[in-house]
C-alpha cells in the first residue's frame, strides 16, 4: 500500500512538473496568439488585439496564468480552444481513440510478430533466414518513420491501390457497423505498419538476444533433462522470461511512440492527437497544446505502473520481491 501511494504521489509530482515547464516553454515562445487571431478575423487595430488579449487573460503575469491554469486542471479544466472555441477536453476525448487504436494496433504488431522472430532466430541462430531476419532488423530500425510511411504509401495506396491513401474512414459509406470496423481496419493498415516497423526490428533484436541467453540457463537444460518436448521448453519455459525485457522497453518507450503517431498520423491524415497537436502548433492554440501535452505525460504515467503490474504478473519473483 505504501508503494502504490508512494508511487501515486510521485505521478502527480510528476505531471504537476510537466504542466510548468509546458506552460513556460508555451508562454516563452514567440509570438502572440491574440495578433494571429485578429489578423484571421481581418482587424489588425491595437485596440482590437488588446481586447483579445485580455478575453483571453494574456494581459495577466505570467505567474497569475501559471497559477490560473493549474487550478483549473487540478479541477479537470483544461480551458478553451482559441481557435475551435470549445472546451479543449471534448477536442482531445474526440481524438483520443484513433490515436490509441494507431498505437495500440502498432504496439500489439510489433511485440507479438517481433517476439515470434525473435524465438525463431535464438532457436535457428545460423540458419539464412535468421540472418535475413538481421538485416531487416537493421534496416527497419534504421528507417525514418516519415519516409517509411511515404514509401507505403507510394508502393501499396497509389501504385497497387491496395489500401487507401489516407483518412480513417470512406465517407461515402454507409453500412452496418460490422462494414465499418472493416473499412477502419482497412485504413489502418498502412499506418499501423508505418509506426509498429521500427519497433518490430528493435522487439526481435531484444527478444532474441534475451532467448539466447534464457535457452543456456540451467531450469531450461533441467526441463530438457526432463524429457519436455522442446516446443514446451521454449513456449512454456524459456519464453517467460525472455519477454520481460521486450515488455520493459515496450512500457519505456509508450511516450516515443506517442511522438512517432504525430509524424504517421500527419503523413495518413490520421484524425488522431498527433494530427490535432500538429495543427495547434501551427495555429498557436496554447490551451489544445497544453491539453495534449499534459493528456500524453499522465498517458505515459499510467502506462509505466500497468507495466509494473505486467512484471508482476510475467514474473513471480518481483512479486515475492516486492511483498519482501
Amino acid at each position: 500500500m505504501k508503494q502504490i501511494t508512494a508511487r501515486i504521489a510521485w505521478s502527480l509530482g510528476l505531471i504537476l512538473a510537466v504542466i510548468v515547464m509546458c506552460f513556460t516553454l508555451i508562454h516563452l515562445a514567440p509570438g502572440d496568439v491574440a495578433i494571429v487571431i485578429a489578423g484571421d478575423s481581418g482587424a489588425g487595430d491595437p485596440e482590437v488585439i488588446a481586447e483579445i488579449r485580455e478575453d483571453l487573460g494574456l494581459d495577466q503575469p505570467f505567474v497569475v496564468q501559471l497559477g490560473g491554469y493549474v487550478g483549473d486542471v487540478a479541477q479537470g479544466d483544461l480551458g478553451t480552444s482559441y481557435r475551435f472555441n470549445e472546451p479543449v477536453t471534448d477536442l482531445i476525448t474526440t481524438r483520443l481513440w484513433p490515436t490509441f487504436l494507431l498505437v495500440g494496433t502498432a504496439v500489439s504488431f510489433a511485440i507479438v510478430l517481433g517476439v515470434l522472430v525473435g524465438v525463431f532466430t535464438a532457436r535457428r541462430p545460423e540458419n539464412p533466414i535468421s540472418h535475413g531476419v538481421t538485416v531487416f532488423s537493421l534496416t527497419g530500425y534504421s528507417m525514418p518513420v516519415f519516409w517509411t510511411g511515404l514509401m507505403l504509401v507510394i508502393m501499396f495506396a497509389s501504385n497497387v491501390r491496395w489500401f487507401p491513401v489516407s483518412g480513417m474512414r470512406d465517407v461515402r459509406l454507409d453500412g452496418n457497423w460490422l462494414e465499418e470496423w472493416i473499412d477502419i481496419a482497412h485504413h489502418l493498415v498502412l499506418p499501423s505498419i508505418t509506426l509498429g516497423v521500427i519497433y518490430l526490428a528493435q522487439y526481435s533484436r531484444l527478444s532474441r538476444a534475451s532467448m539466447l541467453e534464457v535457452l543456456q540457463s540451467d531450469y531450461v537444460r533441467t526441463a530438457r533433462a526432463k524429457g519436455l518436448a522442446e516446443r514446451r521448453v521454449v513456449y512454456k519455459h524459456a519464453l517467460r522470461n525472455a519477454v520481460i525485457p521486450v515488455v520493459t522497453v515496450a512500457g519505456l518507450q509508450f511516450g516515443q511512440m506517442l511522438s512517432g503517431a504525430l509524424l504517421v498520423e500527419t503523413v495518413f491524415n490520421w484524425p488522431g492527437l498527433g494530427r490535432l497537436a500538429s495543427d495547434s502548433v501551427f495555429q498557436r492554440d496554447a490551451p489544445v497544446l497544453l491539453g495534449i501535452l499534459i493528456c500524453s505525460a499522465s498517458l505515459v504515467v499510467i502506462i509505466n505502473i500497468l507495466t509494473d503490474l505486467v512484471y508482476r504478473l510475467i514474473d513471480p519473483r518481483i512479486r515475492v520481491g516486492g511483498a519482501s
